[in-house]
């Protein structure tokens, strides 16, 4: 159907257009008709624009597969009986007989019988035709196979006689080969044996030439100690002359303090005797004070005490008197009242005012004490000071001995550093000189371009720190010294290719040198090197040169793309087979290579030539030069901190030079400032007592205010009478017989307490105005003897008496030793010139027999190359010949040369067929 036909097919209705539709029909399957396992089948097509869509149970399915299903359910397009479409009942009943004849036909089947006989027959027809072809392609088979049946005599006929022809040459060359083989093992063998004397000679040669390199070595390394002990030498001699003069001048000075030394100290003997009589003497002053000051404050206070009863006593008389002479002077109660509370208020100002005296009073009593009490501490420590000034000075004095030796001590270290750094000087040159000699030698082992582009690229990296140059590959590897030679045949100019981490290093450097017109490099970029493994042998006599190297695994791809298809075989035979069996390259130890293709080189190689040796030459040296470099800017710094070091040093002992200085120029002030802070304590504790006793008035006044006060209050409260009451009057009598016996008593108290303080005054004048004074004089006499003391300059020229001793004696200890060390080192140098001059005569011998020998050597060898080749056409011939039957081995072994004729005459058989 066309689109427009599909289309008309869709319901139309209101909305949008719809552009599918589908009939689906749901049959019952439990008789199981349709082979599908279930209970229903779901048959639905989807008409569409373009084309219809099956589908059986939900699933997507071929119009093929739904009609193949329905027929094997019996719904057949040929007899669809089970369905009745529309309008078929009518036409059959309006149907002709012919046509209901067919109909019929359908329905019974027979129609599709013969459709299918029809194509049977047609099958069977076609058999028939494919038969007959067949028989005759067989009567020619026939017809050929008879054919070669002749065909086959005439061959088995023509290799019997080939065969013959072949064995026969087979035989010829087979004894021409052999003949071949016998004279190029006699020259191998001849060549064996001298290559092993020629190899002992070798390495006789080598080990000769690498013992005299030794010997210059160690030569030239005695004849460097040498200088530096003769350097050393001069060094100590000029050292022990100074520390002569100085040792001289300190042996002067010593006599010079020595011989003021013993005035002094009889002086000091009597100063020390002195001063242990003034001590004992305060001691027992102060002794007899302690005693009698306890004593001295007990009859003070019993005297205050008798005193303060004195005064309430004679206070109550008086009080008593006036009150009975107030009698006589107020008329009246209110007039007397009135003039008590005029006294009551005017006592009672008074002692509002004494009050405040009183606070001054202990004001200014505790502001003494608080300034005593300071100025004693104040004074104790001045005395402390004073006293200890002594040893404070004199530990002064040791701190600047003590600095002295820290400064002679770091200038010992300085000496010595300067020692070492002259001895490196010397050093530094030779390795410089040593550097550019190795460096030299590698020069000539390349070319010009190439040795002065390493060194620009040398440069380039150190000045633009460019971390992804490693170095050549020379430089990046180690190898052992048997396998030194291989490897360097093997590397060749490679040996020299510099690698870098990729193409934008290599590019940089490339650049720089192109610019600079630094040389030429060939480099070796890691990242992109692609080296193809090879299949090397796995053998005993076949070692993977690769793995005779050392080297660093980042460095592997570089390594392998020159060494890794390469082995190490201890015979060139042996080498050549492996090259051509495995098309690899092969080398023997002593350089002689063979590639895949069977081209061989080889001879002798210089082992003094060795570019290996002077590329590890040159790292030795410039990396002893380097390291000795960085040691001698060690050295510098350490110098340059011990001259910092000794300038401190320095500034300390200045500093404890001023602060001695000061502390000398500092005991006139203490002296000073002791005297006026003793001055200030007398005053102060004069003021003290002043201020107590005016307290202790003040005190008074108030009592006999309050008394007074309470009293007239009390006579408020009384009845104005002439007279006193016969309490008062008893009272009056009481105190005129009591005060007179107070009085008596205040008397002898105060007598007995003002001779205690007679006798305190007396010590405390004597303690202050001589013992005191006197044992200060001596103090100040001994500090000042102390400072203008020289036991301490004695003592100190005396240690360094016995320092610069002790150095000189150092110093002849390690010129002995220096002497000794130079005659065993003159002694080593001459054994080894002897040495060395037999080494060069036994290795002038060796290299002549060498050389003697080298000629046969060529010789023979050009000799095997022609037998070589003669072998190597007799073995092409052989291979020609193709395969050989069995008994070609064995039937012509022994044939004599006469009856090879024979295999001309088989050839001339063979061209017959």
């Amino acid at each position: 159907m066309g689109r427009e036909e599909r289309q008309a097919l869709l319901h139309e209705g209101s909305g949008s257009a719809v552009t599918s539709a589908y009939v689906e029909i749901i049959f019952d399957n439990s008789d199981d008709r349709f082979p599908t396992g279930k209970e229903e089948l779901i048959l639905r097509r989807t008409i569409g624009l373009k084309k219809d869509e099956y589908s059986l149970d939900r699933k997507n399915a071929t119009k093929t597969d739904v009609m193949n299903l329905l027929e094997s359910a019996g719904f057949s397009r040929s007899n669809p009986y089970y369905i009745v479409p529309q309008g078929r009942v009518t036409a059959l009943t309006n149907m002709k007989d012919s046509e209901r004849l067919t109909l019929l036909k359908e329905v019974a089947g027979t129609q599709v019988y013969e459709a299918r006989r029809t194509e049977s027959l047609k099958i069977m027809t076609e058999t028939n035709n494919k038969r007959a072809k067949i028989d005759e392609l067989l009567d020619y088979i026939k017809e050929r196979l008879s054919e070669l049946e002749e065909e086959k005599e005439e061959l088995r006929g023509y290799q019997e006689k080939d065969k013959e022809r072949r064995s026969l040459e087979y035989a010829f060359y087979q004894r021409e080969q052999t003949a071949l083989a016998n004279a190029i093992d006699e020259i191998d063998e001849f060549r064996q044996q001298g290559g092993e004397s020629t190899e002992e000679n070798s390495e006789a040669f080598i080990e000769g030439e690498r013992a005299i390199a030794e010997m210059e070595s160690e030569i030239k390394q005695l004849q460097r100690d040498m200088e530096l002990l003769k350097l050393e030498r001069r060094q100590m001699e000029d050292e022990r002359r100074d520390n002569a003069k100085k040792r001289a001048k300190i042996e002067l000075e010593v006599k010079n303090l020595t011989d003021g030394a013993s005035a002094a100290e009889q002086a000091q003997a009597r100063h020390q005797q002195e001063l242990k009589s003034v001590q004992q003497q305060i001691a027992s002053k102060e002794s007899e004070l302690a005693k009698i000051l306890p004593d001295y404050t007990k009859r003070k206070a019993k005297e205050a005490e008798v005193k303060q009863s004195l005064d309430t006593a004679d206070a109550t008389r008086r009080r008593l008197y006036e009150k009975q002479g107030r009698s006589a002077q107020f008329k009246s109660k209110p007039e007397r009242d009135k003039w008590l509370r005029n006294e009551i208020e005017e006592l009672n100002t008074t002692l509002g005012e004494q009050k405040a005296n009183r606070i001054n009073a202990d004001e200014e009593v505790k502001a003494t004490q608080s300034e005593i009490k300071n100025l004693e501490n104040e004074i104790s420590n001045l005395q402390q000071r004073l006293q200890g000034w002594g040893g404070s000075r004199q530990a002064l004095s040791e701190q600047v001995s003590t600095a002295k030796d820290a400064l002679e001590k770091l200038q010992d270290e300085r000496k010595i550093l300067r020692r070492e750094d002259d001895k490196l000087e010397s050093v530094i040159d030779h390795a410089r000189q040593e550097r550019e000699r190795a460096e030299k030698e590698l020069s000539y082992t390349m070319d010009g371009a190439t040795s002065r582009g390493l060194a620009t690229v040398r440069r380039l990296k150190r000045e633009h720190n460019i971390t992804g140059a490693f170095g050549t590959l020379a430089e990046l590897l180690d190898v052992h010294e048997n396998y030194r030679m291989a490897v360097e045949q093997t590397a060749g100019n490679s040996l020299f290719h510099y690698l870098v981490d990729n193409a934008e290093t290599a590019t940089q450097l490339a650049d720089a040198l192109y610019k600079q017109k630094g040389g030429r490099v060939t480099f070796m970029p890691l990242s992109q090197l692609r080296p193809k493994p090879a299949k090397l042998p796995r053998a005993s006599d076949a070692v993977p040169m690769i793995s005779k190297l050392q080297f660093n695994e980042a460095y592997s791809r570089a390594f392998e793309q020159v060494f890794g298809k390469t082995i190490i075989c201890p015979t060139l035979t042996i080498a050549g087979q492996y090259a051509r069996s495995h098309g690899c390259n092969a080398i023997t130890p002593d350089g002689d290579t063979t590639n895949k293709k069977g081209a061989m080189t080889g001879g002798y190689i210089d082992p003094r030539r060795s570019r290996l040796e002077a590329v590890r030459a040159v790292n030795k040296w410039r990396d002893e030069y380097e390291s000795l470099r960085a040691r001698a800017l060690e050295i510098r710094g350490e110098i340059e901190r011990k001259d910092q070091e000794i300038t401190g040093a320095r500034s300390e002992i200045q500093k404890l030079d001023l602060k001695i200085r000061q502390w000398d120029d500092g005991l006139d002030p203490l002296r000073s400032e002791l005297k006026v802070k003793s001055s200030h304590l007398e005053q102060a504790k004069g003021h003290l007592e002043s201020n107590i006793k005016r307290r202790e008035v003040v005190e008074k006044l108030l009592k006999d205010y309050g008394d007074n006060i309470t009293g007239f209050e009390k006579e408020l409260s009384t009845e104005f009478k002439k007279a006193l009451t016969a309490q008062e009057e008893t009272q009056l009598e009481q105190l005129n017989s009591t005060i007179p016996e107070l009085q008596k008593q205040w008397n002898e108290v105060s007598k007995s307490r003002r001779e205690l303080e007679s006798r305190r005054q007396l010590l405390e004048v004597d303690l202050r105005t001589n013992l005191r004074l006197r044992l200060e004089d001596l103090n100040n006499q001994e500090i000042d003897t102390t400072a203008n003391s020289g036991s301490g300059n004695l003592r100190e020229a005396q240690r360094n008496l016995k320092r610069i001793s002790k150095q000189v004696s150092d110093l002849e200890l390690k010129l002995q030793e220096s002497e000794s060390q130079i005659e065993q080192v003159d002694e080593k140098i001459s054994k080894l010139e002897k040495e060395k001059a037999q080494r060069l005569e036994q290795n002038q011998e060796i290299a002549r027999a060498i050389e003697k020998h080298q000629k046969k050597m060529e010789k023979s060898i050009q000799k095997k190359a022609l037998l070589t080749q003669s072998a190597a056409e007799c073995a092409k011939n052989i291979r020609d010949l193709g395969v050989l039957p069995e008994e070609a081995f064995e039937r012509f072994t022994n044939t004599s040369s006469e009856k090879v004729s024979y295999a001309e005459y088989c050839i001339y058989q063979l061209l017959t067929f």
